[in-house]
């Protein structure tokens, strides 16, 4: 585990490496101090940005003039003692600073996502919030930046921790019981109000877990499949409805022969449009595989939107999820509701409010709902049915066991916090994080 009293320095630039007016170069570690002397002659006052000339201190060259921020830890975003330099943000500036500070005594390169890492270490942030802060890093709508805040904030985290406690108190009461178990009024007693508590949290974690997984859902965005018949227009939309030419559009019927996908950003909401191969009946098994790929699309989108052209079959799909959408709208009609042309453009912007109106209705069913990973709801699945054997174990009269299965219980919590088994996650989530982040 990362502490304060490791003298290893980390440093890394926490901006982009492009030309740009300003740049910020990260340092933490308990050597931190002795960097910003080496490089500005003296460390500034705690959290107020100071001006100062860096220099390297091997040939006494200036470096840049940077506003230079201290931050001792542990009150720091690491909880180590932290600094940023804030320098002009030309490639030249940039190199000559990271490559003074490589040569320092115990200093690094830091590592994809080690700043936060070493924030989760030294108890700066719980597992959950680190999601969090990666999910905002990668929001690229406002429902996915919304929910990404939530996550940093904690949300999901205080109402497991509360869940974590009242269960360890559960688990408290049954190990009373078993002190007091030649008290038999009293061991009852004890007994029934752990169990209490026990049903309490087991009721809420499975309301929870019935609720729909759109959170989980929203970093891919709402899944919608075009499909239909060969040369129904399906390429020809997916390009319309993304302004660019995303799928090649041939009148030779079998052209789109695998999945192509494009993401949208509709009104705040992540949408992954797919254009799939045409359905019919087919000798080519090049075409016969991209028609086992579109049916398995269609399985697991949100919303099917079967295009008939004029004069083209009946959509074979029903449901709520099955949108039949007439195309080719300057050359007829198809008898469909909603008729658009991807050629003249007649219908396209309905048709985008419409699936706006879709994924806002979907995605603000999940407002509120804890789970924003399948991580989440596989701890809480295996905590539900800990607290099943608990409860199921008391008609036995087995309270030694109760007491196992509530210990379980608050263990599979935790791993949702990273009170445990956080190890197992770390290098995954990590590597997708930034390297000064």
């Amino acid at each position: 585990m990362t502490t304060t009293n490791d003298p290893e320095v980390i440093f890394a630039p926490a901006t982009g490496m492009g030309r740009a007016a300003v740049a910020i170069v990260r340092v933490s570690g308990a050597g931190t101090r002795g960097v910003l002397e080496a490089l500005c002659g003296r460390v500034p006052q705690p959290r107020r940005a100071s001006l100062r000339t860096l220099c390297d201190p091997a040939t006494g060259e200036d470096l840049d003039q940077a506003l230079v921020v201290w931050f001792p830890g542990p009150a720091s975003f690491t909880g180590e003692d932290m600094a940023e330099l804030q320098c002009h943000g030309g490639r030249g500036v940039i190199a000559s600073i990271l490559r003074v500070l490589a040569r320092l005594p115990h200093c690094r390169p830091a590592l994809a996502g080690e700043f936060t890492r070493r924030a989760l270490l030294n108890g700066r942030m719980t597992l959950d919030q680190v999601e969090g802060l990666a999910d905002l890093i990668d929001a690229e709508t406002e429902a996915q930046r919304r929910q990404a805040l939530r996550a940093l904030e904690g949300e999901t985290g205080k109402a497991v921790q509360q869940w974590r406690e009242d269960i360890i108190g559960a688990m408290a009461l049954m190990e009373a019981a078993i002190d007091f178990s030649d008290e038999s009024d009293v061991s009852e007693k004890v007994i029934a109000d752990g169990l209490r508590i026990a049903q309490s949290i087991r009721d809420q974690i499975e309301s929870e877990l019935s609720k729909p997984q759109r959170p989980e859902r929203l970093r891919e965005g709402y899944r919608i499949v075009l499909a239909g018949p060969p040369n129904a227009g399906k390429s020809t939309l997916l390009n319309a409805l993304a302004r660019r030419d995303a799928a090649i559009v041939s009148p030779i019927a079998g052209t789109t022969r695998d999945v192509i996908e494009v993401h949208l950003d509709l009104g705040g909401y992540p949408v992954l449009l797919i254009d799939t191969a045409g359905l019919r009946e087919s000798d080519d098994r090049v075409e016969q595989e991209g028609i086992r790929r579109t049916q398995a699309r269609i399985a697991e989108a949100d919303l099917v939107i079967w295009l008939q052209p004029p004069g083209g079959e009946a959509c074979p799909l029903d449901g709520p999820d099955v949108l039949v959408l007439g195309t080719k709208a300057d050359l007829g009609t198809s008898g469909s509701g909603l008729s658009v042309s991807a050629t003249t453009g007649v219908g396209i912007d309905r048709l985008l409010s419409l699936l706006q109106i879709r994924a806002e209705t979907a995605f603000a069913a999940g407002e509120g709902i804890l789970i924003t990973r399948e991580r989440h709801r596989a701890a809480l699945e295996d905590t539900l049915a800990c607290l099943d054997r608990a409860l199921a174990g008391d008609a036995e009269g087995a309270t030694e066991l109760v007491a196992e299965d509530l210990r379980l219980a608050a263990r599979a919590l935790g791993r949702i916090t990273g009170e445990v088994d956080v190890e197992d996650v770390l290098d995954r989530l990590f590597a997708g994080f930034c390297i000064g982040k």
